[in-house]
């Protein structure tokens, strides 16, 4: 038996989950393969719905991101301050500050200390369109887990959090 988020144990076989939903004819060749690529299916769907979502607003998910780091931090922070808090890494994070800054959402500033050091803050501009994307984001993220409880929500962070921090 394995357990099944409906909160009822039923049997696993192939017309049930993403086996049935991707058409596969065979068995997965382990419970971790199968596991993996439900990550990914998942990732792909609700991924993309967000990432259309920031799209209408002339965003890609990483200047979102960005932006949202420096909202939470209230201060300005340098760039590589914000790329170790990017939810996915960003191995050319000051092209990202710049498209930002084109976009007047950001702003640089050198230090009047040491010339090497530049510190990004959130302009106005950056703030209103995080405050317009609040609500929109809010209930994207709220459609797409109504599904789930609190419990059942606390036990799937648990579980990928789990899964980012293998045990050897």
């Amino acid at each position: 038996m394995e357990y099944n988020w409906g909160m009822t144990k039923q049997p696993h076989n192939q017309e049930t989950g993403l086996a049935a939903e991707i058409g596969k004819r065979n068995p997965f060749t382990s419970l971790r393969q199968e596991a993996f690529l439900n990550l990914v299916r998942t990732h792909e769907l609700l991924s993309s719905e967000f990432t259309r979502l920031l799209k209408k607003h002339g965003l890609s998910d990483a200047q979102y991101n960005a932006l949202r780091i420096l909202r939470g931090e209230a201060k300005p922070m340098q760039t590589y301050q914000i790329a170790e808090r990017m939810i996915t890494s960003q191995t050319d994070i000051s092209r990202l500050v710049d498209r930002l800054e084109a976009n007047e959402l950001v702003e640089r500033e050198r230090s009047a200390e040491d010339r090497r050091v530049v510190w990004v803050s959130l302009t106005s501009k950056g703030r209103a369109i995080l405050k317009k994307l609040d609500k929109p984001v809010g209930d994207l993220h709220e459609t797409q887990f109504a599904g789930f409880n609190d419990d059942q929500l606390k036990t799937l962070s648990k579980l990928l959090f789990a899964a980012r921090k293998p045990k050897a």
